[in-house]
């Protein structure tokens, strides 16, 4: 159990959170639910897939919060001529030593925003796999760590686009969310124009340190079994529907979640509660991030895809049939 002190503890360093999301707020207009999820990504080290069409301010937003917390930025554009050792680095022979030399590429940085990621093919996609998985970066002989904490927040345009690469199943399973990014609402957008002829100046908020702390402190927060036991409902249903009563979908889906699915709903439900300043997990904080954690995670069949169903419809009834404790 969580006590008192903790308690507190949570409340105090949750309030540094908020802070730090009025900074952001100062040039970022809306995307609340995005710069939620960002924070999770952060109290996690949980990567996210951003989806949307281009000019919804991505790239505005991943980097105004990099400044916000005082962490290295790299910015990586993928290009269908890109290649692996332009993301990870490369060896170079040096002369005067006579030896091979590590030339580290943009991958070591605290922050990698992987620009259109789905716009190089799957060999560079791939080279990501060990950073994001290890936190680590093997060239040559040598494997390098990645400083903490080190966070990838791929975008990419919808799928249909031309020009494009599908992302393979290992390296969507590898982001903990996938988070879809809609148009700004009239009023949010009058602000946007209204505030594009001011300059704001982000002031850093947080530091690494302190993002590392927090990420400890996330482990305390505190998660009753029943809880749990509806994590694992919502992730087994997705693989055996008919266990759960929901024969009208044991056609539609082809594969369901992996049991990264089950750590990734774990992990994002204490940080959710974390930053409402809760100290324990409620069955609404599981609803809350479950569609951004499992629609990359159910792969539908064709059938549901000729019936108009998606994962996010799956996702819906999943949420609807099984009962929350």
């Amino acid at each position: 159990m969580i006590t008192p002190v903790s308690a507190d503890l949570i409340k105090e360093k949750s309030a540094r959170w908020a802070e730090l999301k009025a900074e952001i707020r100062k040039v970022i207009i809306g995307q609340d639910h995005v710069i939620d999820r960002i924070f999770i990504g952060l109290l996690t080290s949980g990567h996210i897939l951003l989806e949307g069409v281009p000019g919804l301010a991505k790239t505005t937003l991943i980097k105004t919060i990099a400044q916000a917390i005082g962490l290295s930025f790299q910015r990586i554009q993928f290009t269908p001529d890109l290649l692996p050792a332009d993301v990870v680095g490369t060896l170079i022979y040096n002369q005067k030593t006579q030896e091979f030399q590590v030339k580290k590429g943009p991958i070591f940085a605290q922050m990698i925003l992987a620009d259109e990621i789905n716009r190089a093919p799957a060999k560079v996609q791939s080279a990501l796999l060990e950073a994001m998985q290890e936190h680590q970066v093997t060239i040559g002989e040598d494997t390098l760590r990645l400083q903490e904490p080190f966070l990838v927040l791929a975008t990419q345009n919808p799928i249909d686009q031309e020009g494009t690469y599908r992302l393979p199943e290992a390296q969507l399973d590898r982001f903990m969310f996938k988070v879809l990014l809609t148009y700004p609402k009239l009023v949010e957008e009058k602000e946007v124009v209204t505030k594009s002829f001011m300059h704001h100046t982000v002031i850093p908020i947080l530091d690494a340190q302190e993002i590392l702390e927090a990420q400890a402190l996330i482990k305390d927060v505190y998660m009753d079994d029943k809880v749990l036991d509806y994590i694992l409902s919502l992730v087994f249903s997705t693989r055996n529907p008919s266990d759960y009563k929901l024969d009208t979908l044991r056609t539609a889906i082809a594969f369901g979640a992996s049991p990264r699915a089950t750590l990734a709903l774990t992990y994002a439900a204490k940080a959710y509660a974390f930053l409402r300043k809760r100290h324990f997990v409620i069955p609404d904080d599981v609803k809350a991030i479950a569609p951004d954690v499992l629609r990359h995670r159910i792969t539908i069949s064709y059938e549901a895809e000729a019936d108009g169903l998606s994962a996010d419809t799956i996702i819906q009834a999943l949420l609807r049939t099984i009962p929350a404790p």
